[in-house]
């Protein structure tokens, strides 16, 4: 199984691009299943999640090559089997966004019940709900999703959708099947992350009528058929946070490109006021960091507020930072994993519930540490970048769920990393 050595107290230089986004390019993918035409996908990272929507995909018939330059053509033509077994999907919570599309186009689908990593539960009642309101008959029996359209029904109905709470994969399923289904469809709590606007520009790319993309309230006026298109994917802003965080820690000076400041509005608020320079620069991003830092609390929200997805990566700059800071997770329940992992490096953490008080110390010490989850075993990977000795981190499968060849990328920077 592979790991990553790390030899930390290395300052990061230079400039990296950040890839694409994993969360636009899987539900993306899914879009291309609602037309018969070619779709092509650009700026497609290379994932253990993305080649697992691929296999799935290519399983119902599908034709989809990821080729050198990054690009994705999707030819669903001749797409027979409109489901999504477990043993393809049992990694990755994604399989869910094919459901939308399957039903839309082809007034059926079976998709299992989603897997994924441990951070905490994920449930799909709110994807059958509005789906059910448009129409859908759907049973879950035997960990499937079994969904059809009622006799003699060949499209979705319109409908005025508000769900439970705001759910990210569940806005993109209904965004998906609206698009295609007959009337008006209305999303209320929809979320607003900028996947979920990329995806939105890529359906109007193939002829959907959406607007209010990028706000709680979305509305869309369904079209009998989706064309084809050619579609760049949005850059990770996750990744982009994390080789923040990084740069922060370890102190230095990098270019991001392709990074949008506008999409880590919360990340670099707190980084700003911990004491690093970020600044939006032509095509990407800016940042500076020298010496300790000062401690940030925050909580984790839907966005625009802190995303859960960057909570781990900044806990590590609180642990090495001046002062103590509350860190609150209202996201997920078990997402505070990485921190009995970041103590064996000698990080002062204590864990109340849903609250992490973190004491910084001056100095973390070189140890084995085990990835638990995609975001934990990126700040293990920080950690070690700022501990002094050799960082062993181990199960780094999760990470190559995420990241686009992330120990290259920093190696570049000067980095002491390989994979061993």
């Amino acid at each position: 199984m592979d790991k990553l050595l790390i030899r930390g107290g290395h300052p990061l230089h230079g400039e990296v691009s950040i890839s694409g986004a994993k969360n636009a390019a899987l539900p993306e993918l899914c879009a291309a299943l609602l037309t018969a035409e070619p779709v092509v996908l650009r700026n497609v990272p290379r994932l253990q999640d993305v080649a697992t929507m691929l296999k799935l995909i290519r399983n119902m018939g599908v034709e989809a090559e990821h080729a050198a330059d990054g690009s994705v053509r999707i030819d669903a033509s001749r797409l027979s089997t409109p489901e999504a077994p477990y043993e393809l999907v049992k990694t990755m919570r994604a399989s869910v966004l094919a459901l939308g599309p399957l039903l839309a186009r082809f007034a059926e689908a079976t998709v299992s019940l989603p897997g994924g990593c441990a951070i905490g539960s994920r449930p799909v009642d709110q994807h059958i709900k509005g789906l059910q309101a448009m129409g859908a008959q759907i049973v879950v029996e035997h960990g499937y999703m079994l969904a059809k359209l009622a006799a003699g029904r060949t499209r979705l109905s319109g409908a005025h959708i508000t769900t439970d709470m705001v759910t990210v994969t569940g806005t993109e399923n209904f965004l998906m099947a609206a698009a295609l289904a007959e009337g008006e469809t209305v999303l209320e709590n929809a979320a607003m992350e900028p996947e979920i606007v990329d995806l939105a520009e890529m359906l109007i790319k193939m002829g959907a009528r959406i607007s209010g993309h990028g706000t709680s309230r979305i509305t869309i006026q369904g079209v009998e058929r989706l064309h084809g298109c050619d579609h760049q994917v949005v850059a990770d802003r996750i990744e982009a946070g994390t080789f923040l965080c990084a740069v922060a820690a370890t102190g230095g000076e990098v270019l991001l490109r392709h990074a949008r400041a506008d999409h880590l509005g919360a990340v670099i608020d707190k980084l700003r006021e911990a004491g690093a320079k970020v600044d939006a620069v032509d095509g990407g991003m800016r940042v500076q960091s020298e010496g300790r830092l000062k401690s940030q609390s925050f909580r984790t929200t839907e966005y625009p507020g802190f995303p859960t997805d960057m909570q781990a990566q900044f806990m590590v700059l609180n642990v090495i930072s001046h002062g103590a800071a509350s860190v609150t997770e209202t996201i997920f329940e078990n997402r505070f994993m990485h921190v009995n992992e970041l103590v064996r490096l000698g990080a002062k953490i204590q864990v109340d519930g849903k609250v992490a008080v973190v004491e910084g110390v001056e100095r973390l010490s070189g140890a084995t540490v085990m990835a638990t989850d995609l975001r934990a075993s990126a700040s293990l990977v920080i950690a070690g970048l700022v501990a002094s000795g050799e960082t062993l981190v181990d199960r780094i499968y999760h990470l190559d769920r995420g990241y686009d060849c992330m120990e290259a990328k920093l190696r570049a920077l000067g980095a002491d990393i390989e994979r061993v």
